[in-house]
């Protein structure tokens, strides 16, 4: 048995296909979902996705939305997502290490907020590749 996930941002669909798992970053700690899942809204934080397909994960970075499980259907409204393959590793790391620095040397509290967020989803970006090397390496 198997899940239907579509992962959806504004501008386009950047996942449509079954999958054996997943585990998503909510904005109360991490869930994971398997088929015949009970029904589940929720908020998803800025954070990755790991998706297990024929055997085999795949990382998502997600920039915060919303999850919707029922029936076997997996619905995922995001503002971005990128699939770690994706993802350059060089510049992602060059972002996180600008966004440290800016989250250091913000000051008042609309400095704070945007620099925070920055470095989240730079962090976020990195983790995906970090997750995806590990599963290759295993």
């Amino acid at each position: 048995m198997t899940l239907n996930l579509r992962v959806m941002t504004p501008n386009r669909t950047v996942w449509n296909s079954e999958v054996q798992e997943m585990i998503l970053s909510t904005n109360s700690g991490q869930i994971g979902v398997l088929p015949n899942h009970a029904p589940l809204l929720t908020a998803l934080d800025i954070g990755i996705t790991k998706i297990r397909l024929n055997g085999q994960w795949s990382t998502m970075a997600l920039m915060g939305g919303f999850a919707m499980v029922d029936n076997n259907q997996v619905t995922i409204l995001v503002n971005e997502a990128e699939e770690a393959a994706g993802i350059d590793p060089q510049e992602a790391k060059e972002t996180f290490r600008i966004a440290q620095t800016n989250l250091a040397r913000a000051e008042g509290k609309k400095q704070v907020i945007e620099a925070n967020l920055a470095f989240k989803r730079a962090k976020a970006r990195l983790e995906a590749i970090d997750a995806t090397l590990s599963y290759a390496s295993n």
